[in-house]
């Protein structure tokens, strides 16, 4: 939410610097996130000042240029030599003095600098109205009434309103309430009555004017509403103005409107969005001559009705969309979207201004579901203030009757069949004082929730019974009674005791050590951690059965729950590799989603991405990139680390399976050309997904066991071995672990070798065993016999013969 300071500044008792006020709304839980300037325009003219042409003359080096002493005030004139053709003694003129930066209408801004121009001396610059920013024109400088003062400050002069500043505020959810300028105002009025002892109160700019029914209403018949959906729409009202002309709104107005980055579009328009702003009220307009049958039904419609909107786009409605009807059909989206059939223009005599209270489900709904983000929908989904409804409709006709020129017709309508029941709570002092942590007097408590308008039912010295105002639409709760104190005092005044007893009334995750034991590995291991959306494109997964719809979904590229975390990781990846970020080692824990005969199903997963260079470039060794084999170790490394063991491998296509009892641990691949096109990453992407459920299951498993470091030394020997191409690695380690060598401590594939010299569909692999006992040094007798064992075991079990 965007805040204009000077438009703020009409509601507070007193002028506050933009930075202490800042720090105000922050500390009253409206957190600030940044505060830019705004300009009407760029520089705000500050170091012009008006000047007045003593002495002309012709260059003596130029035909085109003319040298002039001007007074600017000072106590000697400026030599300037000056290019205009209409430059004159005894002209007012507009003077940038050296050390000025002007901003020119077009082109970069330029700073004025001494400087010899054609051998003459020049220190300023008399402007042209393009150059400074204030027109298009550069026939000449501009000349101002022979009655200017001189040395006054431009921007002074041309009476240019103070420098303005959008204050950007981290607005939540839950503060509807101050989701406007008189909200805003009405906290920071109460924090200054809290702290300042002062009386004020936001100011409420209602214009409640009489209404003279003998004025007439040019023939224009009253509008009837009548509301068929009472749940969606609890109250709706509108008035009449007649006689309005259609223009460009006054440049106060689109002054505040730009402030806070809204455009200005017509001056009816713009006064419902001001007032939208001012009050955190939508209201909408209509032209009155356009609406058949003098008639406002607001009710649903039936599923698929066509609807046209002032975007000119047409689109089929849901049962449950609320809509805002004349005699002949649909013409708004109640609360989300006008109508191109009814809309102000420039034609536009007499018009309908509407507010009303939408009930924000339904608004939320439809609006996500039809992509309309609008001011108005953003609102009501929040929840506005229902007794808002009037003083803001108030407020609109009266700008509109003084702006654009029209008349309020006599016949309000009002149309609130259930009026709101107030909100009450009763809280003791007792309680904020446990849950706020400090011990506040009664009448600063007191004080406190009358300036935020709540009011007081019924007072014991032990507790307050309270009825919420209209505005606060979160206050349901003792708790929240207890949030608006601590607000108001300050969130930054809440004092941190030395000690702090915490009770833990709900355990941990049982898997949250495991998470943090997996982590702190991967991270010694070089890997960064991301943390991706869940809800992702349906697009990534063409075909796929099995998906999670949204139902509700936030936007059209955000439509279903992740089946895998592998795109959500591509998709860091891109962002990185397309700003050069190219040597990726990312890791995320994360749950993905499924539906299967009929049930949702959702598992945990850990998910491991390599891509770029494994090792970067170095004076001592190359750039080493990397690949499957490098993803492989990093698991192997947790692996080992967390003591799993009975690992079975597999292949299911291009993806490599690890098991462990039958059940898939982890899945590794290098993710193939067309999936990283798809996400325009060019370079290799080795990718593994972790179950993570199998691999607590594994790891929980696993019994530690010590043993004391050797105290004897190991042997070590070499083993080649010819096999037939087919004959993978993996079966080489089966056959070795059928014969259970306790002697056998480690080995390893170190070459693999394949030539014509060895036949026709043959290779040769060389491996490294290490032997070692507890008790003894091995024998080479020992050594041998094992040595034999092997050998004999895949001689006969794979076909190998022994290399010399």
């Amino acid at each position: 939410m965007i805040i204009s300071y000077q438009w703020l500044l009409e509601y507070l008792p007193e002028p506050l610097p933009v930075n202490e006020l800042s720090q105000i709304l922050t500390s009253i839980g409206l957190e600030v996130e940044a505060v830019e300037p705004v300009e009407t325009i760029k520089g705000g003219l500050e170091g012009l000042v008006t000047g007045e042409v003593l002495t002309c003359a012709k260059h003596p080096n130029a035909d085109k240029l003319s040298v002039t002493t001007v007074s600017v005030g000072g106590a000697e004139p400026l030599h300037i030599v000056c290019g205009a053709p209409n430059v004159a003694a005894g002209q007012k003129v507009i003077v940038a003095t050296v050390g000025t930066t002007v901003y020119p209408t077009e082109g970069d801004p330029i700073t004025i600098k001494k400087a010899k121009i054609r051998g003459e001396e020049s220190a300023g610059m008399i402007c042209a109205e393009d150059e400074i920013g204030l027109g298009n024109s550069h026939a000449g400088i501009m000349i101002l009434p022979a009655d200017t003062q001189v040395g006054i400050p431009a921007s002074q002069y041309f009476n240019l309103p103070a420098t303005d500043h959008a204050i950007h505020i981290g607005l939540t959810p839950n503060r509807s309430d101050a989701n406007s300028h008189i909200g805003v105002a009405r906290d920071v009025c109460a924090y200054l009555s809290h702290h300042r002892k002062s009386e004020h109160r936001a100011v409420m700019p209602v214009s409640f004017f009489d209404i003279d029914d003998k004025s007439g209403t040019d023939g224009w018949p009253a509008i009837n509403v009548s509301i068929e959906a009472v749940e969606a729409c609890p109250r709706y009202a509108g008035m009449g103005i007649s006689g309005v002309k259609v223009g460009d709104s006054p440049e106060w107005l689109q002054r505040r409107l730009a402030a806070i980055g809204v455009r200005s579009i017509n001056n009816i328009v713009d006064i419902t969005n001001y007032v939208l702003h001012e009050y955190g009220q939508p209201l909408h307009a209509f032209d009155a001559d356009r609406l058949n049958g003098g008639k406002i039904v607001v009710r649903h419609l039936p599923e698929g009705t066509v609807f046209t909107g002032l975007d000119d786009k047409q689109r089929k409605l849901r049962a449950d969309d609320l809509m805002i009807c004349d005699g002949n059909g649909p013409v708004a989206i109640g609360g989300v979207f006008g109508g191109k059939d009814s809309g102000i223009t420039e034609g536009t005599a007499n018009v309908f201004l509407e507010s009303a209270y939408f009930a924000p489900m339904g608004i939320r709904r439809t609006s996500m579901h039809h992509g309309l983000r609008t001011d108005a929908a953003t609102h009501f989904e929040k929840g506005v203030d229902i007794n808002n409804v009037l003083p803001a409709l108030h407020r609109a006709a009266a700008m509109i009757a003084e702006i654009a020129g029209g008349r309020v017709l006599p016949h309000m309508t009002d149309v609130y069949p259930t009026p709101l029941k107030t909100t009450e709570v009763s809280i003791t002092y007792e309680h904020i004082r446990r849950l706020s942590g400090k011990d506040y007097g009664h009448e600063a408590i007191r004080n406190i929730l009358l300036a935020l308008g709540f009011g007081i039912q019924g007072e014991t010295a032990e507790m307050l019974k309270l009825s919420v105002p209209s505005n606060k639409t979160d206050v349901t709760q003792p708790a929240d009674i207890v949030e608006e104190i601590l607000r108001i005092d300050g969130l930054d005044n809440i004092e941190i005791p030395q000690r702090l007893n915490i009770s833990l009334t709900k355990a941990l995750p049982t898997d949250r050590h495991m998470r943090e034991r997996v982590a702190a590995l991967l991270c010694g291991m070089g890997m960064q951690e991301i943390v991706t959306n869940s809800i992702v494109n349906s697009k990534y997964y063409p075909g796929n059965e099995t998906l999670v719809r949204m139902i509700n979904s936030l936007s059209a590229d955000l439509d279903c729950m992740r089946p895998s975390l592998l795109e959500g990781a591509l998709e860091v990846a891109a962002y990185n590799c397309n700003r050069r970020s190219t040597d990726l080692a990312l890791f995320e824990f994360g749950n993905v989603y499924k539906h299967i005969d009929g049930k949702y199903v959702e598992e945990s997963r850990l998910s491991l991405l390599v891509t770029g260079n494994a090792r970067g470039q170095h004076w001592q060794y190359k750039a080493q990139p990397a690949d499957i084999y490098y993803l492989k170790g990093l698991l192997n490394n947790m692996l080992a680390a967390n003591g799993i063991t009975g690992i079975a491998t597999s292949y299911d296509g291009d993806t490599i399976v690890w098991k462990w009892k039958n059940r898939e641990l982890c899945r590794m691949m290098q993710v193939p050309k067309d999936k990283r096109t798809a996400f325009d990453v060019k370079q290799d992407v080795y990718y593994a997904e972790i179950y993570w459920e199998v691999w607590y299951s594994a790891t929980g498993s696993v019994k530690t066991r010590y043993s004391e470091v050797p105290k004897f030394p190991a042997v070590q020997r070499d083993l080649a071995i010819v096999l037939d191409t087919q004959v993978s690695y993996q079966q080489v380690q089966e056959v070795t672990a059928q014969l259970k060598l306790a002697e056998l401590r480690t080995y390893g594939l170190f070459d693999v070798f394949e030539s014509e010299k060895l036949g026709a569909g043959k290779k040769s692999y060389a491996l490294n065993y290490t032997f070692q006992l507890q008790d003894r040094t091995l024998t080479d007798a020992e050594t041998e016999q094992l040595m034999k064992k092997l050998a004999d075991a895949y001689k006969n079990k794979l076909n190998a013969l022994i290399r010399d």
